[in-house]
C-alpha cells in the first residue's frame, strides 16, 4: 500500500531543463509529486531543437548547478548519469563513474542520499549487464525505462522500472487515466508518467497537460509521490 492507499500516481522528468520551472508550477498547483533526473556533468549546458514540420528551434538548456537544490525542494533528484551516454557501449568501470559519480554529486547538493535513476538515451541502451553493474556497484535502488507498459502494475525488478506511459501519448493517457480513477484494487496499483519538459514548449501542450494534471488530482483514494515515496 502507497501511506494506506491502493492507488499512487508518480511523473519522473528527466535532464534537469529550464522547462521544468514552468512544469513544477503545475505540479504545485495540483499538489503533485514527482522525480527529476539531472545529469551533473552537463550543468548549464545549452542546446536547441530544430523542429522541420514548424520551422521553429526550442531550447534544451540545463539548470545551472547552484539552482538544483531551490528548484527542485519538495520533489525529488535522482541520477540520469554525468553526461547521459549510451550506457551499453561503456566499459563496467565508465559506466560506474557515470552512475555513481552523479549520485554523489547531486546527494551533495541536494543534501539526501539520491537513490534513484531514470537511464539516458531509452531502453535500447538498457541490457542486462548495465543492469547488473548498477546494481552491484552503485547506490542506486530504482532506475526508470523508457518502455510504456500501458498498465498499473508494481515492478517486478526496480532497476528495471518501466512506466505506464509518456505523456506524448495523449490520447492514450487520458484513457488510462479514467481507467486509473475508476479503479477500486485489491493490490497497489502505479500511475506513472514520464517526459521532457522541453517538450510541453515544443509541441505547444502545456495547457493541455495542465488539464490533465488537474483531471488526475485531489483524489483522497489516491496518493501523489515522487518516486521515492512510493518505491522506497
Amino acid at each position: 500500500m502507497f501511506h494506506g492507499k491502493m492507488k499512487a500516481v508518480t511523473f519522473s522528468y528527466d535532464d534537469g531543463v529550464t522547462q521544468d520551472r514552468q512544469l513544477l508550477r503545475i505540479f504545485e498547483k495540483y499538489g503533485l509529486r514527482a522525480t527529476f533526473n539531472i545529469n551533473s556533468g552537463l550543468f548549464g549546458a545549452a542546446h536547441a531543437f530544430y523542429d522541420k514540420q514548424k520551422n521553429r528551434t526550442f531550447p534544451h538548456v540545463c539548470l545551472r548547478e547552484t539552482e538544483i537544490a531551490e528548484v527542485y525542494a519538495g520533489h525529488e533528484v535522482a541520477v540520469h548519469t554525468l553526461t547521459h551516454p549510451v550506457l551499453k557501449d561503456l566499459s563496467d568501470e565508465e559506466i560506474l563513474h557515470e552512475v555513481e559519480d552523479d549520485r554523489r554529486a547531486l546527494s551533495a547538493l541536494v543534501g539526501y542520499e539520491v537513490q534513484g535513476m531514470a537511464y539516458p538515451v531509452g531502453s535500447s541502451a538498457v541490457t542486462p549487464r548495465v543492469v547488473d553493474v548498477i546494481r552491484r556497484g552503485t547506490g542506486v535502488r530504482y532506475a526508470r525505462t523508457t518502455t510504456s507498459t500501458h498498465s498499473f502494475d508494481l515492478p517486478q525488478d526496480p532497476l528495471l522500472l518501466h512506466p505506464t506511459a509518456r505523456h506524448g501519448e495523449k490520447e492514450k493517457l487520458l484513457e488510462l487515466a479514467e481507467r486509473f480513477l475508476a479503479l477500486e484494487p485489491t493490490t497497489p496499483q502505479l500511475f506513472y508518467i514520464w517526459g521532457h519538459a522541453y517538450e510541453f514548449e515544443r509541441d505547444d501542450d502545456w495547457e493541455w497537460f495542465d488539464a490533465f494534471c488537474r483531471r488526475i488530482s485531489g483524489r483522497p483514494d489516491i496518493y501523489y509521490g515522487t518516486n521515492r515515496d512510493i518505491l522506497l
